[in-house]
């Protein structure tokens, strides 16, 4: 095991729920902690869907990956996944990165989470020199992009994919726009963003108030917005057809079945936008 994941597992928080964890211990992962498996516990008892939902947000992250490399794309910046360990062995997104592309892309994992950071670096790195995993907060997206392995993995030259999985942090409207502006701005001309973002427009409203309370209680600063507001974060962006979607809607397969009767039971809606 690396020196730094080692040094890092003496940091780890177990006993509060962290939203990727509790997305990995819904689909199956081992990346979470019993905080994180009591959470979802609760939340399947108020309405049980967190584990269909959890699999049909993998089910999209791998498809925009999927279409990402059918574009060109072989470099990916992937903000906040949590990197899920419910895909079976050799279908984690840098996997599907991998066989979707005709070269080796370069996949760049940013993550708050220290036990994700602890666990890539450990069990990922060590296998190859095509994925490397750090540790920084969307919240402080120009440290991340003044981050030294950021700036020297990434050839920032060329076209990337930055993906804006973590959107459930980003409060404050301002600084979301700000964020996907530095991104934007960042990236070359030919480069693509991604955005997966967690709603409450589903939610059937008998259901609601139990929903905000558990909230309030396991993940008090999670950020809802409705499809009006998301769009608004993408507003100037020419995004891919079908647009922003319930990510059970973006560009299905035969084989993604989490979700497909009742779209909106994903709790998030996802979009990919080019950069020009």
């Amino acid at each position: 095991m690396h020196q730094r994941a080692v040094r890092n597992l003496a940091n780890l928080e177990t006993t509060q729920a962290r939203i990727t964890r509790i997305f990995d211990a819904a689909a199956g992962g081992k990346n979470h902690f019993l905080a994180d498996r009591d959470t979802v516990r609760h939340f399947d008892q108020a309405a049980p869907a967190l584990t269909t939902a959890a699999r049909a947000v993998l089910e999209f992250l791998t498809r925009m990956i999927r279409y990402l490399s059918a574009e060109g794309v072989d470099q990916y910046l992937i903000v906040g996944s949590g990197i899920p360990s419910g895909p079976a062995a050799g279908n984690a997104l840098h996997d599907a990165a991998r066989a979707a592309c005709g070269v080796a892309p370069r996949v760049l994992y940013v993550e708050n989470n220290p036990m994700v950071v602890t666990m890539a670096q450990a069990t990922i790195e060590p296998f190859t020199d095509l994925v490397r995993v750090v540790e920084g907060d969307v919240r402080e997206i120009d440290e991340v992009l003044r981050d030294h392995v950021v700036r020297t993995f990434i050839d920032w030259d060329r076209p990337v994919a930055a993906l804006l999985l973590s959107t459930y942090s980003l409060h404050d409207d301002e600084y979301a726009h700000y964020v996907i502006k530095r991104l934007r701005h960042t990236a070359p001309a030919g480069s693509f963003l991604g955005l997966l973002h967690t709603t409450f427009d589903g939610i059937p409203p008998e259901l609601l108030p139990a929903i905000r309370d558990l909230l309030a209680m396991t993940l008090p600063h999670l950020a809802i917005r409705s499809r009006d507001e998301v769009a608004a974060l993408l507003e100037g962006l020419d995004l891919v057809p079908p647009g922003l979607v319930w990510v059970p809607e973006w560009r299905p397969g035969d084989d993604d079945q989490a979700c497909r009767e009742e779209p909106g039971s994903s709790g998030n809606y996802g979009a990919v936008a080019r950069i020009p």
